[in-house]
């Protein structure tokens, strides 16, 4: 990396969605999880923190390709926020820094990037792990990130149907009126989770669940599941014999073992460790394969790595540069009083 100014580029939520779009920011997290698989990255890692009524976690990892960056990212996650404060679930930052000479290049609002990242790396996973004829999706959880994943699932399968699961009928309602507008296709209300997974080729659970939600007998064979939502211990979709019977891919293993539905699975003592059929970036690299048949049962167990922030964040502060957006400020000034 040669010749980046010394200011630092504060870029703002609407920065962000301007800057990273669906396909790019796919493109991005796929390449990251490549390079990962090559040795060519920071290892990611994550710390978090529990406080009454939510909490927080950070996690960090670097790319050390032609760009060599390193982020930490810090998000607050408080369910309650929407209903009871009018305040998003997730809050936070992002710190981009230049992994030679450990320069603060940007600070970045982080809600539009990892509502992008997560939907991102769900649409890796099925590029390798979902038949190549899945059309349709059963969405649980119809909030932004639900929205999210289903427009990038659309980028890599050819959906023609949606089936749309809340807890909150309402949300599910918006949810199939706006997304059907938007894609140009069907998405209908669901009564039931297990019957709209039951008839869907791919499933996405991106909910707050703390008791699992979709079970071995919910899911048609040849389909795959992305599993979103549990991302600390307590939080959990998936049935530990859902995960028993399937091929699990994992984001980050360890990650998954701690804090994903993965672990639910290993503390019932139904899987372990190496029953886990790979991590993400050994499929994309080829080091694993991805679906070995059409009647096979492949879940991604998604608890979000720093892997995809970085590669989100580097090419949102780049286009930034070559754009002029954003406000540069220089953190180490002398000004002041």
């Amino acid at each position: 990396m040669t010749g980046p100014p010394r200011e630092t580029l504060v870029l703002t939520r609407r920065d962000v969605t301007r800057l990273l779009g669906v396909r790019d920011c796919i493109d991005a997290v796929e390449r990251a999880f490549r390079m990962h698989a090559a040795g060519a990255a920071v290892p990611p890692g994550v710390l978090g923190t529990h406080v009454a009524g939510g909490g927080f976690h950070v996690k960090t990892a670097g790319l050390l390709g032609d760009e060599r960056v390193f982020v930490a990212k810090v998000n607050a996650n408080f369910p309650d926020n929407p209903a009871r404060r009018g305040l998003p679930t997730i809050q936070g930052v992002i710190a981009l820094f230049d992994a030679e000479a450990g320069r603060l290049l940007a600070v970045l609002d982080s809600i539009a990037i990892t509502g992008l990242r997560t939907a991102a790396a769900s649409a890796v996973a099925a590029k390798y792990l979902a038949r190549e004829d899945a059309g349709v999706v059963a969405i649980c959880g119809c909030g932004e990130q639900g929205r999210h994943q289903l427009r990038a699932l659309a980028a890599v399968r050819p959906l023609r149907r949606a089936l749309a699961f809340d807890a909150d009928a309402a949300a599910a309602a918006r949810y199939a009126s706006e997304m059907a507008a938007e894609l140009g296709i069907e998405v209908a209300v669901a009564d039931a989770l297990a019957t709209a997974a039951r008839a869907s080729d791919i499933v996405v659970t991106c909910t707050s669940a703390r008791r699992w939600l979709l079970g071995r007998g919910d899911v048609a064979p040849g389909a795959f599941v992305a599993a979103v939502g549990a991302d600390h211990p307590e939080k959990q979709e998936i049935e530990p014999a859902l995960l028993a019977a399937s091929t699990v891919v994992a984001d980050v293993l360890e990650q998954c073992a701690t804090i994903g539905d993965l672990h639910h699975a290993l503390e019932a003592g139904v899987m372990t460790r190496e029953d886990v059929h790979a991590e993400l970036a050994e499929v994309v690299a080829g080091r694993k394969p991805g679906r070995r048949s059409a009647d096979e049962i492949v879940v991604f167990d998604s608890t979000g790595t720093a892997l995809q922030d970085v590669a989100a964040a580097w090419l949102v502060y780049s286009r930034a540069r070559a754009s002029g957006a954003g406000l540069a400020v220089d953190l180490g000034g002398e000004g002041g009083p």
